[in-house]
């Protein structure tokens, strides 16, 4: 393992047993912790989400990422479905995207109105403002990545037949809207950044320190999550080690390796 490496995944350990301790003050306290996740495609959204969650109990947290809404859901309220992923008392909820699709990919891609984008961007705040009075930590993530670094890890998707899934339609129509992009997540982050609901830039152009950066970050916005895991202490087996012994009518699966 080369030293970069093993200094990365040391100190992603240390940060998930901190990341632990946090999810045992949720639980403990009873809080609530929504964190957005956005930022342009491939900036490393996915692979943050799972560096956070890797050693988390799935009890604890949920991932929320949707798909485009179907046709009765294009009629709801716009943050209709997303309300049924916030948490409840002690949950994590990590939003691989969120409503704010609709600041950015939408508009950007055409996909809804202009009505409809400025009637987002002056209710937002207000509907962050319900979530943060109501108690819900609310954290607001850009990851932010060059446009050559992006093209670089459009490339590596595009060769790679494990990667290609993340390449859909929308992603390779947003290559040439990257200053279009831009200029509505500034948009997005002047007329929606306010106390309670604050946003966070990452620089993404380096994954591996882009995770430890904004982990060490969240970790830093939750008050008093000075929770330790607990030791444990096991008792000696009684006898010597039983084999599994399984009844006959069970199909084994063959050992091919």
């Amino acid at each position: 393992m080369a030293k970069n490496d093993k200094r990365y995944r040391e100190t992603m350990e240390e940060l998930q047993i901190e990341l632990a301790g946090l999810h045992r003050w949720l639980k403990r306290s009873g809080k609530r912790l929504v964190v957005i996740f956005e930022g342009r495609d491939a900036a490393g959204k996915g692979g943050t989400i799972k560096a956070i969650t890797e050693s988390m109990d799935t009890r604890g947290y949920r991932i929320a990422a949707l798909s485009k809404p179907d046709e009765r859901e294009a009629t709801e309220w716009y943050f209709q479905r997303y309300i049924e992923y916030l948490p409840t008392a002690g949950e994590f909820v990590l939003f691989d995207r969120s409503w704010y699709n609709r600041a950015v990919v939408e508009p950007a891609m055409g996909f809804c109105t202009k009505d409809q984008y400025e009637a987002f961007m002056q209710t937002v705040p207000t509907f962050e403002k319900m979530l943060t009075d109501d108690g819900i930590i609310l954290v607001k993530y850009w990851l932010a990545v060059d446009q050559e670094e992006q093209e670089q890890r459009f490339a590596s998707r595009a060769k790679d037949p494990l990667k290609r899934w993340k390449l859909s339609p929308v992603d390779l129509a947003s290559r040439g809207k990257y200053a279009e992009i831009g200029r509505l997540r500034d948009v997005m982050i002047e007329r929606t950044h306010q106390p309670g609901a604050p946003w966070f830039v990452a620089d993404f152009n380096d994954q591996k320190r882009g995770r430890i950066n904004l982990i060490r970050h969240l970790l830093e916005q939750i008050p008093r999550h000075d929770e330790t895991v607990p030791k444990v202490k096991l008792a000696p087996l009684k006898g010597k080690p039983k084999h599994e012994k399984v009844t006959d009518k069970a199909l084994w699966v063959p050992n091919t390796y």
